[in-house]
């Protein structure tokens, strides 16, 4: 039984590298009828002006990392704690507790038997330790890369940076449950998905 207590409730822990396919991945579990929490969207609104979290992120990097409009600029936080590991983990401290309680209250509330939770730090955060299973989403370095400068509008040696920030896929797949393999075509990736939800899932 996951660790939020919930005997029913199956969460699915869902993750991979950088552009690796994990909304893609998502949004077919949706449509198979999981709920699906995003813990990307739950730690912008973390980050929203006025809560303690954006308060401590201010005071922790400055002011240079507001917008005109005096909200945290994402671009800017990005360019301080994907260029050093130890700011990152500065920025992790303050935002993942108040993560972390709004992610099980999401689930709590969940009306589908099944939530898969998408977190590209699932595995480094902890987050993997509240979940049934861990998915992880694997697709070859040089398609990633692609893919993070068609979506970002990056420089290639920017994405490069962002790509090489993060641990190495290899050790994600070492703990998976279910692999997807995402490589480009995305059929294949449908039969997997649809596969793996069929041993959760079984048809009535």
């Amino acid at each position: 039984m996951n660790r939020y207590q919930l005997p029913e409730k199956y969460v699915i822990g869902l993750t991979g590298n950088i552009c690796a396919g994990k909304s893609e991945v998502c949004a077919v579990l949706v449509e198979l009828g999981a709920h699906h929490v995003d813990a990307d969207v739950v730690a912008r609104q973390t980050l929203v002006r006025g809560t303690s979290e954006f308060v401590r992120v201010v005071a922790e990097f400055g002011e240079g990392i507001l917008s005109k409009g005096g909200d945290i600029d994402r671009g800017r936080l990005g360019e301080i704690v994907f260029a050093e590991v130890a700011a990152l983990s500065r920025l992790e401290s303050i935002v993942l507790p108040a993560i972390r309680h709004e992610i099980k209250r999401r689930v709590s509330v969940a009306e589908q038997p099944v939530v898969v939770l998408e977190a590209i730090k699932l595995l480094d955060s902890g987050l993997s330790d509240d979940c049934d299973a861990i998915w992880v989403v694997a697709s070859a370095p040089e398609e990633r890369l692609k893919r993070l400068i068609e979506r970002d509008g990056l420089d290639e040696a920017t994405a490069l940076q962002r790509v090489n920030m993060q641990a190495g896929q290899e050790e994600k797949l070492k703990l998976a449950d279910v692999v997807i393999d995402n490589n480009g075509r995305l059929q294949p990736m449908f039969v997997q998905v649809r596969r793996a939800w069929g041993k959760i899932m079984p048809p009535e």
